[in-house]
């Protein structure tokens, strides 16, 4: 498998398929992986699916574990989220910068054999039947030609894959700028929070950085040009927006954009996917972007594994685009819901959405939704093919929604976690409160077995399929366990 870029969502893709036995291919056009911090949020949904890769301690050491954001406007603070109390191994968001994720992206990579070709471009690919011709250019000029079983789009939003493809990327670009900087700020400012300021003349969000420093994004209107602000730039506009003293010093990194909303609308094109920035670009509001693409990485890649081993048909693979564009459009939609609220200008309507804000924000409820949504917890899959409404399924957690991690038992005994059980990337069989099943043999490739007291919302008394995902297949009673398998035996149709 050729996959086209290393940034955090090729990386994560290469990850996923070796640790699944996929052979790999990794290149990037540039020479070296980026130095600077970008994205800064690990969601904890992200952290629990590189905790089945069996690699997120790595990351938690790196980064700052965010407690919560405030949200405030000139006037004073309007709402207060905070991630403990929620219902993941990991109630927090972690503040890492997109360096460091590359970093140790590719330091576990490396740990298992596999490096990034650098200084490597696609420059022209033919797809057939069976895999797909790719030509590779190198900095010195030197031209391969090779053949992939299948090729990974994961070269952002410029990406030379989807242009090879003649995909539209249908959308818009906003008509604002922005500007971002990383600082060290001085002042009374949480070093573990993130503070968005709902400003008169535009918002603007602090999200504190490993090493005492903080990221500055603001909106500025009118197109700014040049290579970004300057320190001086930053300090007038935390004096005229943030309502508390900050002073920042050592500016190391700037630079401004402006927002573009764009998506395709299919994620698989016979043998060639799309995923990351390739496939769907937003608002940086939420900070969901790169964690999307990351979980667009991870969805495809224990598909792709189990089709390469030959236990799985080709049909496993049409539903990541189903389940994943599913979520891009959710994530496009909640990023310029946001963008559009913090960007209001009418001062009526301001004093409006502020009103609208405190009220919402007093509310425990609204509150807890809106942490789960951002910490990507609440994505589910129940309109996909692989969730499955059996007679007899349990209560409680429906086909196709996240289970959270828990303590088991594998079918020799031996104690573990539903992530470690899952990191082979097999389905699993977990028996909650009755006797574990033994797996045909001729499904041992695609599925193993454990068992679970009632913990969560597994109810005692059924028997559940879980994906490699960590998302739930199916559920049933121990007399009907048969609907199961035949259910994980469909999956063999058309394997090679």
């Amino acid at each position: 498998m050729l996959i086209v870029g290393a940034g955090p969502v090729g990386l994560t893709m290469a990850l996923a398929l070796e640790r699944r036995g996929a052979p790999v291919r990794i290149i990037d056009r540039s020479a070296t992986p980026t130095a600077t911090s970008k994205a800064l949020v690990l969601w904890p949904r992200t952290l629990e699916l590189l905790d089945i890769e069996g690699c997120v301690d790595r990351f938690v050491r790196a980064g700052i574990r965010g407690t919560g954001a405030r949200l405030r406007s000139d006037r004073g603070e309007l709402a207060q989220l905070t991630f403990a109390g929620l219902d993941s191994p990991f109630p927090f968001p972690l503040l890492i910068p997109q360096s460091e994720t590359e970093r140790i992206l590719g330091e576990v990579l490396e740990d298992r054999g596999v490096a990034v070709e650098r200084e490597t471009t696609l420059a022209g690919f033919t797809a057939h039947a069976d895999g797909v011709h790719v030509t590779l250019e190198t900095a010195d000029g030197a031209v391969e030609t090779a053949s992939a079983r299948w090729l990974l789009g994961c070269d952002g939003a410029h990406s030379t894959v989807r242009h090879g493809l003649g995909v539209e990327f249908s959308g818009t670009t906003l008509d604002t700028d922005f500007i971002l900087a990383d600082v060290h700020l001085e002042g009374d400012l949480p070093a573990d929070e993130m503070s968005i300021v709902l400003a008169p003349d535009g918002v603007v969000a602090l999200f504190p950085i490993v090493g005492g420093r903080f990221r500055v994004v603001a909106e500025v209107g009118e197109p700014t040009g040049g290579e970004g602000p300057t320190l001086d730039a930053v300090q007038r506009l935390l004096d005229r927006r943030v309502p508390v003293a900050l002073r920042a010093h050592e500016l190391v990194w700037a630079s401004n954009f402006r927002i573009n909303e764009r998506k395709i609308d299919a994620y698989r094109y016979g043998r060639v996917f799309m995923a990351g920035d390739a496939a769907h670009i937003h608002s940086p509001a939420g900070g969901q972007g790169m964690n999307t693409g990351m979980q667009d990485a991870f969805n495809l890649a224990w598909r792709l594994a189990m089709v390469e081993r030959g236990v799985a048909g080709d049909g496993l693979l049409d539903g990541y685009s189903t389940e994943r564009s599913a979520v891009g459009d959710r994530v496009l939609r909640n990023a310029a819901a946001m963008t559009r609220m913090t960007g209001v200008r009418n001062r009526g309507l301001q004093r409006l959405r502020n009103a609208i804000v405190r009220m919402a924000g007093g509310r425990a409820g609204f509150r807890r939704r809106l942490v789960e949504q951002l910490s990507e917890i609440d994505i589910a899959y129940r309109e996909s093919p692989l969730s499955i409404r059996a007679p007899g399924r349990a209560p409680g957690v429906n086909p196709g929604d996240r289970v959270r991690d828990l303590d088991v038992a594998l079918d020799d005994g031996t104690p573990a976690t539903l992530h470690a059980a899952l990191g082979d990337g097999r389905f699993l069989l977990l028996s909650v409160g009755c006797d574990a099943l033994e797996v045909p043999a001729d499904l041992r490739a695609l599925a193993h077995a454990a068992r679970a007291d009632g913990a969560g919302r597994l109810a005692p008394g059924f028997v559940y399929l879980i994906r490699p995902d960590a998302y739930l297949a199916m559920s049933t009673r121990p007399d009907r366990v048969q609907d199961l398998l035949a259910a994980l035996s469909s999956l063999t149709a058309g394997a090679r």
